[in-house]
């Protein structure tokens, strides 16, 4: 493997930058956070956090000298402004690889997402199958991951990782509307019937890929990789689970699909709902990547099963609520506001 480096994380401070941080320690490597949001974990004394913009290219050409590897997790995320959005997944991206080329960084790990395969007509999906990003998160993903390929044609390692929806300590957002409704003994609803299977990931396992693109020889991972679950049944399976663990005897309650898209497609024009169209429009599709590839070419061997991470987020959620259930946002790091969503759970 590789001896101690600097690792400069982007987005060091948000749900998957803490766990990585803390993966990065553990194996006793130096790490710089940064954020424009503050690092406010125990952790802090042992690392350099800078606050920052991934926009700002001064900004981030001065913090990122002396690093020897990019770690590029920050992003707005689907709830952000479209401006936002491309702003900071397609032109701060653009800005971190310039950085990293110019300060001669080795190499420079970009987190995109299965979302650039938008709502797909086969599965699994392979690495090799076309992009078609659905809103503005999705096409930004698309156009920064054309944009990773040309600074690779221009000599970098730049290894992409398509992350499934990745889920462990520290994530809240659209997860924390399920966890909060099966903590008080409700049901949940699911669009559609629940039999599609829809593969997660827990954000350990995607540390471990984003470890091995790091550490494995340049050669080897100057690709793109899926990154996923490995065992994985139907959505309504998965998520019963973290009902079964609640306690309380409820079940998953299948929908009809066509009217609650329909109810859904209102309530987020009106605003009154968290939800975003590549949510409701996926959640009742397959949805599974092949890991294939990673497995065979970098050894990624994932732990978790979508069962095992959904729990393991939820005993996290449980243990840590005093500190956020007051607190709603737009990132990863915060429960979304449920809005008129919260007026249904007395149904279930």
């Amino acid at each position: 493997m590789i001896q101690k480096k600097v690792f400069f994380v982007t987005g060091g401070a948000g749900f998957l930058g803490i766990n990585l941080v803390r993966y990065l320690l553990g194996k006793g490597h130096k790490v710089v956070s940064f954020d424009i949001a503050p690092f406010d974990y125990p952790e802090k004394d042992q690392i350099t956090p800078i606050m920052g913009d991934i926009r700002d290219i001064d900004c981030l050409m001065s913090a990122m000298r002396g690093a020897d590897v990019v770690v590029h997790c920050a992003a707005a995320l689907p709830l952000y402004s479209q401006e936002d959005i491309f702003s900071t997944d397609l032109l701060g991206t653009t800005y971190v690889l310039a950085a990293a080329k110019a300060l001669g960084v080795e190499r420079t790990v970009y987190i995109s997402s299965t979302a650039v395969y938008g709502v797909p007509d086969h599965h699994p999906l392979y690495e090799a199958d076309p992009m078609h990003g659905v809103g503005p998160y999705g096409e930004a993903k698309v156009l920064a991951e054309e944009m990773c390929q040309l600074f690779r044609q221009d000599g970098m390692c730049v290894p992409v990782l398509r992350p499934k929806s990745f889920v462990g300590p520290e994530r809240l957002g659209v997860f924390a509307l399920f966890y909060d409704w099966a903590r008080q003994g409700h049901g949940f609803p699911m669009i559609g019937s629940g039999e599609n299977r829809y593969q997660l990931l827990d954000v350990e396992d995607l540390c471990q890929a984003i470890w091995l693109v790091a550490a494995l020889p340049r050669e080897k991972v100057n690709d793109v990789f899926n990154i996923g679950a490995r065992e994985y049944r139907t959505m309504k399976e998965d998520y019963q689970a973290v009902l079964d663990y609640a306690g309380f005897g409820k079940k998953i309650v299948s929908l009809p699909e066509t009217p609650v898209i329909l109810a859904l497609k209102v309530l987020e024009k009106l605003r009154l709902s968290p939800l975003y169209k590549w949510v409701y429009e996926t959640a009742s599709k397959d949805s599974f990547v092949s890991i294939e590839k990673a497995e065979r070419v970098l050894g990624y061997d994932p732990v978790y099963s979508n069962q095992q991470a959904l729990i393991r987020n939820y005993r996290w959620y449980l243990d840590n609520l005093h500190t956020f259930e007051n607190q709603s946002g737009v990132s990863h790091r915060v429960p979304w506001n449920q809005g008129i969503l919260a007026l249904a759970r007395r149904f279930f």
